[in-house]
């Protein structure tokens, strides 16, 4: 059972959440000290108070699907030397198959780049990034960042974040991460969880009672009380991964002897601390776990948060019908038949998948093999696929015979890789209906392609019951039908592995090294600063409640055209509005004009401003007054860190986003670093059409002057006016200058 209690919340002891009497006698001013997040927040900050963050991180790290972007934006601002430990992976574009020839540039590409300013180049299928951090690089107490927003190392005692580009870009040239003191929530646990449950189900059960209430919307999430010793450390990473998805912050773990054993293992005792709260810990709200009642779960599509118990999912297979109807709208094209799965009561499974940094662990691996043995019969034509999350993993499973074992009874066992997360590999059939032990389950992020009317679907599930499944023909099974012993062989660290194939180069640059640059790496197009005024036509309108990172920019066909800005911009909104790219091209042709000194061009769409009773001519209103798009979205920005659902707006020529309130921190944070004003509008029936003009007179010296309101003029297709308020809430000063600016390549410049 998963019970949530609001407001400020005491914990005694790490034991007992504290009775009202109790809390009352205890001093919130200590108590608010006494948490793991202050603790590590005060190590870090240095600012002069701690309401006002100033973050400086141990390590960071980036991979192949944003790290070309992150050093292009950081060398252009004056990268010589990378300040502390950054790894470079090569988990997302590394299969080099078709346009090949880009994936390997890239990664050629990052290599030169870490012998330049002393980075860690880790080669293809060695590692995902996030196992690589915890086997190597975080420690107890320490802070990390990586580009990526499933960066969570909490069970290491690291509390460490998941962020955009430029963010990354900030850290590598030795600046601070900026953020005011975050809420810290409790997750208290208590309690063992039963032998057929794993890590995804406590996650599935967390995720489905917070996500939709915001409970912890931007927070950090402390995992705390006596339940945490019943959980070995891959258990944990399971459980910590998964927090993403519940839209917090970040999150962190008390430490305890197995997280020293952990260390101990991979040979870095010396980075291990002991971390528990203060005898009384102050919290902002508690998620209450009892372990013992935990049970097999599943998220059915289109979201980690669409949760359910196993036993009886079919009758909710009629509700997704109806979302993806929604969800697809665009697209009369789309039909998802998944009642159709349902034979003689049971469901049939189309295809299952075990990766990455969330179910690649030893652990969970070897909980598969133990299933596989106790029904003892071969997949048959089910295509099971597992991925170890790293090399030294596969070598250890190897070597205790389970991936001999597996391969036997037919499971595909395949490199490190984060393929099965983002659709670049195991892409389901049309309307197929698969089971992933994965991070997410987004419209398309299996790999599916509406535009060409291909529509699968994903439904997360923990390791355990997807090997259930597997093994008994693929009708859905949860693992309590399956009762076993499950039996983890001790596990024994490689590093010989990484010695023999990392690069690393920290604190050893060479600057004489030439960077390899492809013929696929473009530099960002020149940004110009703020104007004036702007005069913003509305390229597309999404009434969704929630716009996924992934509908933004779509995730597995845009891997090989990352590091080329103008081709990669060519996929915005593809999957949500295919008109949008189209739509943003059309008005951006006068900002070219503009800049070019075309009157003639530009003076077309100036014409509208007559609307607005504005009467400068062309010359003055070339010189003051910038044009561009704007995307209306109601909270876009949930699920990823990648930055390219901002930049890609931006290369289009967007310089404004309009919502009720952004899904995230981070999306939001990549907005105002590329330059794009983050207006909000809590109106939930704002009316705007596609193809409308936003005129804002001023905003230049509105931002200037820190103005948290701003009136614009609406102009609509039929030559109407009318004004809308907007707002410009929570900008800081730092962010104030990269808006003024145009973004933050230009900012950086600007400082030299």
């Amino acid at each position: 059972m998963v019970t949530l209690h609001s407001g400020k919340q005491i914990i005694i002891d790490n034991k007992r959440i504290a009775s009202k009497e109790e809390a009352a006698a205890v001093s919130q001013e200590e108590a608010f000290k006494n948490t793991l997040t202050y603790q590590v927040l005060k190590k870090h900050n240095h600012s002069d108070n701690m309401e006002h963050l100033q973050i400086q991180f141990d390590s960071m790290g980036v991979y192949d699907n944003t790290y070309v972007g992150i050093l292009q934006t950081a060398y252009a601002s004056g990268l010589k030397e990378f300040p502390m430990p950054c790894v470079f992976t090569n988990c997302h574009n590394c299969l080099c198959a078709v346009g090949g020839t880009i994936n390997t540039d890239v990664h050629k590409y990052a290599e030169s780049a870490c012998k330049k300013s002393g980075g860690i180049f880790v080669p293809p299928h060695e590692a995902v990034i996030h196992q690589y951090m915890r086997e190597m690089i975080v420690k107890s107490g320490d802070m990390s960042i990586v580009s990526d927003s499933h960066t969570r190392y909490g069970t290491q005692g690291s509390l460490s974040i998941g962020e955009g580009g430029p963010e990354l870009a900030k850290a590598m040239l030795g600046k601070y991460y900026e953020i005011d003191y975050p809420e810290v929530i409790a997750v208290f646990l208590t309690g063992a969880p039963k032998p057929w449950v794993g890590p995804m189900d406590v996650a599935l059960s967390i995720i489905g009672k917070v996500f939709k209430n915001n409970f912890v919307k931007n927070k950090v999430l402390e995992f705390v009380g006596p339940g945490v010793s019943s959980l070995s450390m891959d258990f944990r990473n399971g459980i910590d991964t998964m927090t993403t998805e519940s839209a917090c912050l970040s999150s962190l773990w008390s430490t305890d002897e197995k997280t020293e054993e952990y260390f101990k293992i991979h040979n870095r005792p010396d980075d291990y601390k002991k971390m528990v709260p203060g005898n009384a810990a102050l919290y902002d709200g508690i998620v209450e776990i009892d372990l013992d009642t935990i049970v097999p779960m599943i998220a059915l599509p289109f979201h980690p948060s669409n949760t359910y118990t196993i036993d009886e999912p079919e009758k909710y297979l009629s509700m997704v019908e109806e979302e993806a109807k929604r969800v697809f709208e665009n697209n009369p094209d789309i039909h998802l038949d998944l009642l159709s799965k349902i034979h003689d009561g049971k469901i049939k499974v189309d295809q299952g998948a075990i990766a990455g940094c969330a179910a690649g662990s030893f652990e969970n691996i070897c909980a598969v093999d133990t299933i596989a043995k106790k029904l003892n019969k071969g997949l048959g034509t089910f295509p099971l696929n597992i991925y170890p999350a790293s090399q030294p993993i596969m070598y250890e499973l190897n070597k205790a015979g389970v991936l001999n074992d597996l391969m036997t009874y037919g499971v595909r066992v395949k490199t490190a890789f984060c393929g099965p997360c983002f659709g670049a590999s195991d892409a389901p059939g049309n309307n197929d209906f698969c089971i992933r032990h994965s991070t997410r389950n987004f419209p398309n992020r299996e790999g599916s392609n509406p535009a060409t009317g291909q529509i699968a679907s994903v439904a997360l599930m923990d390791s355990k019951s997807i090997a259930a499944t597997a093994f008994n023909g693929g009708y859905l099974t949860s693992a309590e039908d399956v009762p076993v012993e499950y039996y983890t062989p001790e596990y024994h660290f490689n590093s010989d592995i990484y010695k023999n194939i990392v690069y690393n180069g920290y604190k050893n640059p060479k600057p004489e090294t030439e960077i390899v640059y492809g013929p696929s790496i473009k530099d960002w197009p020149k940004m110009v600063a703020l104007t004036d005024n702007l005069l913003l036509q509305v390229a597309s309108v999404i009434r969704d409640e929630v716009t996924t990172t992934d509908e933004l920019i779509p995730s597995g066909e845009t891997a090989s055209y990352r590091s080329n800005p103008y081709k990669i911009s060519e996929f915005t909104l593809i999957r949500k509005d295919p008109h949008y790219v189209g739509n943003a091209k059309a008005i951006q042709e006068y900002e070219t004009a503009r800049r070019n000194g075309d009157a003639k061009k530009t003076a077309e769409v100036y014409e509208v401003l007559k609307a607005a009773g504005v009467t400068a001519d062309t010359e003055e209103l070339m010189k003051t007054t910038g044009i561009g798009s704007v995307l209306y979205a109601k909270r876009p920005g949930d699920g990823s860190a990648r930055e390219y659902a901002a930049s890609c707006q931006k290369v289009l020529g967007g310089l404004a986003n309009i919502c009720i309130e952004y899904a995230t921190k981070r999306y939001r944070s990549n907005c105002v670093n590329w330059g794009i004003l983050p207006f909000t509008n809590p109106d939930k029936e704002i009316v705007l059409e596609p193809g409308e003009y936003v005129y804002l007179p001023g905003i230049r010296k509105a931002v200037e002057e820190g103005a948290t309101k701003v009136t614009a003029t609406v102009i609509g297709t039929d030559g109407s006016t009318r004004p809308m308020e907007l707002e410009l809430k929570n900008v800081t000063e730092a962010e104030k200058k990269v808006l003024l600016a145009g973004s933050l390549i230009n900012f950086y410049k600007e400082e030299k």
